[in-house]
């Protein structure tokens, strides 16, 4: 009797393809193992890289923190360090916030000492 919409006849239920879970098992894996070296790879490589910076600071050094300040490590302790940041100032800082060191003499071409 209806015009607009067509009458719906039931159908058997098809089975399902064989091989699907397998499939899927191999994504799964395939994506981990994706994201293994895309994500987790690389960033343990830049942790071992930086406790490695961390633990070859040494007396003298010119560094660069996390923060952006310029100075010369004057002093080390097993977590922190002591850096002069110009005439008389010295900060304490956690040695993992230590960003980068610095070529000798940097520091006196920038300017950043007197």
């Amino acid at each position: 009797m209806s015009f607009f919409i067509a009458n719906a006849h039931a159908q058997t239920a098809g089975s399902a393809p064989a091989g699907g879970e397998l499939f899927q098992i191999f994504f799964l894996v395939g994506l981990f193992v994706l994201f293994y070296f895309i994500a987790i790879r690389p960033q343990r490589k830049r942790q071992k890289e930086h406790q490695e910076l961390v633990a070859g600071l040494a007396k003298g050094d010119e560094i660069v923190t996390t923060s952006g300040i310029l100075g010369r490590v004057v002093k080390l302790d097993d977590s922190y360090m002591i850096i002069t940041v110009a005439d008389k100032v010295d900060m304490k800082f956690q040695r993992v916030h230590v960003h980068a060191v610095l070529p000798k003499g940097t520091l006196k071409n920038i300017g950043a000492e007197g």
